[in-house]
This record gives C-alpha cells, sequence and structure tokens, in this order.
C-alpha cells in the first residue's frame, strides 16, 4: 500500500504517531488542524467577536467554537485570552487566531483543566524564553489537533499533567515546547504523535552565544515525561534537550531526523530510557561546524553531559537505558560525557543557582566538606549507570574518521582551584567506575571509539578488550556471540 494511503488510514482512526515501523512518518503538518465535532451548548464564536471579553463574561467551563475564519485579539501587544477552570476553545474547520506579529501570546494564566483543540494558532510575538500557549504554565492542559506555527517565542510553555497531543508545532522563533515552571516544576508531561520541525527560525545560539535557548523541545527541572510517537524532524538545534534536573523521561517510538545539533540531549538530569526509536542524518551541522574549526570533541546524536541513573531518585528505572533504537548515517554516535569543572557551587556550573537533587542547598557543596564522602560523590552530576544495548548503528562510506565515533570521556579537572575533582580523577571514574555499558549493538561501517579524554581514540578491537571492555557480543559486520 503507498505511503500517503498509509498516512490517512491512520488519521481516519486517529492513531497519528510517528514510528520506525512505518515506511513513512505521519504527516501532522500537512494533515493541518483536527475537526472536533461543535458540542451541544458550545458558544459559537464569528471572527471580528472579541473573545477575549466573552471569556471574562461567561463562567469557568464554558465550551467555546471559534469559527471558520481569522479571529484576532487587538492592536494591544498584551491582547490575550485569559482562560477559566475548564475552559475548551475548539476550531471550525478553517479557524485561525492570529497575534498579527503584534499580540505576545494567545493564551495566559494558570487555570486549571483547559482544552485547546483544533486551531491554526499564529503570529504572535512572545519574547525569548516565553510561550505563546499556556504561557504561565497552567496545570492539565490538553492542547490536542492545533497547528501552532509562525511565532516567536515558544509554541508554548508546559505546565504539571500537560497533554501535547497530535500538534504541529512548526517554524516558530525559538522552540516548539518549552517545558518550563518557575518554582516547583513540572510533573506528569506528555508529548505524544506531534511533528515537531523547523524551529529556532531566529538562531538564538548565534543571537545569545552559550545560552542553551534553542531546538525543537526544551525541558527544565521535568519530573516524569513521556515522549513517544513524535516526528522530530529538521530544527535548527538539538531536537530534544533536557536540561537540568530532568528525570524520569521515556523517549520512545519517535523518528527523529534531519536535526542540526543533538537529537537528543540530556543534561545534569537522572533516570531515562530512549527505546524504539529511529535517528537519522543528526547533528551533521554541528559536526561538520566542530571539525571545520578544528575541534575533536566528539559531539553525538545522543549526548549525555553529566547525567545518568540514580536510584535515590525516585523513576521508572534507576538507569539511563538506551536500547533497541536505530541509528542511520547520523553525525556520530552515543557521547557520554562529563566536565570535571562542573558541579553544584562550581564557577563553571551553566546552570548557575542549581544543585544537584541530593543536596539540600548549593552552600552545601563548598570546601572543605565537599572533598569528602558524601558531599564529594552528591555534590557531582554523575554520568553513571547507563547501559546501551540492541541498538543498529549504521553510517555511509562518506563519513569521515570524525563522524563514526562513540565516546565516553571526561575533561582534566582545573578549576576552581579549591575543586576536589582536579586532574585525571572523573575520567577514570566515567570510562571505569561508574558502571556506563555497551554490550550487544550490531554496527556497520567503520566505527571508533574516544575513551577517558579527547587524546584516546581506539578502534573496535581495542574498544572490546580490556581495559574497556565494552560491546561484548556485538557485531562489527558480523554475527553476534
Amino acid at each position: 500500500m503507498p505511503a500517503f494511503l498509509v498516512i490517512l488510514m491512520l488519521l481516519a482512526t486517529g492513531v497519528v504517531t510517528a514510528s520506525p515501523a512505518l515506511a513513512a512518518p505521519v504527516a501532522v503538518c500537512e494533515a493541518g488542524p483536527m475537526s472536533p465535532p461543535k458540542p451541544d451548548g458550545a458558544v459559537v464564536v464569528e471572527p471580528g467577536t472579541d473573545l477575549s471579553a466573552k471569556t471574562r463574561e461567561l463562567p469557568a467551563g464554558t465550551t467555546f467554537w471559534l469559527a471558520g475564519g481569522k479571529h484576532t485579539l487587538g492592536q494591544d501587544e498584551f491582547g490575550q485570552i485569559i482562560p477559566k477552570d475548564g475552559n475548551a476553545y475548539l476550531g471550525a474547520p478553517g479557524a485561525i487566531l492570529d497575534g498579527g506579529g503584534v499580540n505576545r501570546y494567545a493564551f495566559t494564566q494558570q487555570a486549571r483543566d483547559v482544552v485547546i483543540r483544533g486551531l491554526t494558532i499564529r503570529g504572535f510575538a512572545a519574547p525569548q524564553d516565553q510561550g505563546v500557549v499556556n504561557h504561565d504554565s497552567g496545570e492539565h492542559w490538553t492542547i490536542e489537533g492545533n497547528t501552532i506555527e509562525d511565532n516567536r517565542g515558544a509554541a508554548m510553555m508546559a505546565g504539571p499533567r500537560q497533554e501535547v497531543l497530535r500538534n504541529c508545532l512548526r517554524d516558530n522563533g525559538q522552540y516548539g515546547i518549552n517545558a518550563y515552571r518557575a518554582g516547583d516544576g513540572i510533573t506528569g508531561l506528555l508529548v505524544e504523535g506531534n511533528e515537531i520541525t523547523g524551529n529556532n527560525t531566529e538562531d538564538w545560539e548565534k543571537k545569545v552565544p552559550g545560552c542553551g535557548c534553542s531546538g525543537g523541545a526544551k525541558f527544565w527541572a521535568v519530573d516524569g515525561a513521556d515522549i513517544r510517537g513524535n516526528w522530530v524532524h529538521h530544527n535548527h538545534g538539538a531536537g530534544l534537550w533536557a536540561d537540568t534536573n530532568n528525570n524520569d523521561f521515556v523517549v520512545e517510538d519517535n523518528l527523529i531526523e534531519d536535526n542540526e545539533a543533538e537529537a537528543l540531549f540530556y543534561e545534569i538530569s537522572y533516570n531515562l530510557v530512549v527505546r524504539g526509536n529511529t535517528f537519522r542524518r543528526n547533528t551533521l551541522v554541528q559536526g561538520r561546524a566542530f571539525a571545520a574549526r578544528g575541534d575533536d570533541f566528539p559531539v553525538g546524536t545522543i549526548y549525555l553531559s553529566e547525567s545518568g541513573g540514580e536510584p535515590r531518585v525516585r523513576a521508572r528505572t534507576s538507569l539511563v537505558e538506551i536500547v533497541d533504537n536505530v541509528f542511520e548515517d547520523n553525525w556520530a554516535g552515543i557521547t557520554l560525557w562529563e566536565n570535571a569543572d562542573r558541579f553544584c557551587n562550581s564557577p563553571a556550573n551553566t546552570s548557575s543557582g542549581s544543585c544537584t537533587r541530593l543536596v539540600p542547598s548549593v552552600s552545601s557543596c563548598s570546601s572543605p566538606g565537599i572533598a569528602s564522602r558524601p558531599l564529594y560523590d552528591d555534590c557531582r552530576w554523575k554520568t553513571q549507570r547507563v547501559s546501551i544495548h540492541g541498538n543498529k548503528f549504521s553510517h555511509g562510506s562518506s563519513c569521515t574518521a570524525l563522524c563514526g565515533r562513540m565516546a565516553v570521556l571526561a575533561n582534566f579537572g582545573t578549576y576552581p582551584e579549591w575543586s576536589p575533582y582536579r586532574g585525571s580523577s572523573v575520567s577514570e571514574a566515567v570510562t571505569f567506575r561508574q558502571e556506563n555499558r555497551w554490550y550487544d549493538n550490531a554496527y556497520t561501517g567503520s566505527w571508533r571509539f574516544v575513551v577517558h579524554d579527547t587524546s584516546r581514540t581506539v578502534g573496535a578491537s581495542a574498544w572490546q578488550a580490556a581495559p574497556y571492555s565494552q560491546d561484548a557480543c556485538s557485531s562489527f559486520g558480523g554475527g553476534r556471540c
């Protein structure tokens, strides 16, 4: 059966997830917003009606039915809709909510149980790090079947128990999703069946070098997230980026391809399962840029930076498990990295003010106490307990020596002067003592392995032999054991 017929059948039945088993991804953006039925008793809103005023006038729990056509919020930059608990905003075919490049936000404040479904939301001008939909991270919003595109900032923020289902999040200035909530963070986030593409059109990493503020989706201090069945592609930066004390993520059955930087960047975070995904042609722009400037750091398709399994942080797993994925023609494979100078209370920690989830306060991690256990162990985010198995890694003959690499390494610790992690102690730990294991994988093409630090690169036979003893029962063009 032709791929487009498969897509149409899946759309008709509501099964719109991307999966490596599909011959083609489900094109949510091509299909357009879903068309929910108009419920009995819904308040019909025609274009030209002041929807902000209607929302203020009517009680909590009102369902608004936006008729086809362009709806606007006036010429005030702070024109916005402030939902009440249980409100729903449903779009008839062709219903567009347009910010006109003037309004900053579409839906704001902290009502609970809000539903936004079947709309095209475009042309809003959210500032850096802010979002157009659910601007203030209200709890348990359901954002389903919308096209949210061509906005500045992020298409949406996220709140606790938010469900982001079958949306087209396309060509937004900064992110498709910015999952950040000040204070107590976010729990129980579901991101399923979306197409997240072309985001970071404003190229924020060039506008604000080192900001770490770009990509398809960014997650901060999220505790419990399921990211499944999405098509994440052609974003200008990382596809999915979890940064600072995230925990308990399951990333499964996604198609992640053609993102300019990492497909998945998991940074100073904990406890992750990456299962059943397909990764294609990611990190090529970033990898080539590194190579062009003579930087031999092993950038990866999956990049774990000071992130690992931690049994003391409650989650569905106590590991980082990367299993049963397919990697095709990416710049490289998986990089396990620790920055020896980045720890709680270090000036080298770019997430300033943040501490690990094992220490009660930043000030605890100071000299002389940090030099002794338990602070010596608990003040550092560790890349540990990583299990990489059952994956298929391949690249074509055009791959250079720098792009066909795996890595487990750290830098030589130098800073600050009072750091107990100076020297090669972290390199030794991440390479040999922190239970980081590759095994039972299949490799096609020429692969090299960066171990301990950037000065050591070995071939497959040395990688499998002592002292590294990695990739037991893996195949390098032959059968497995």
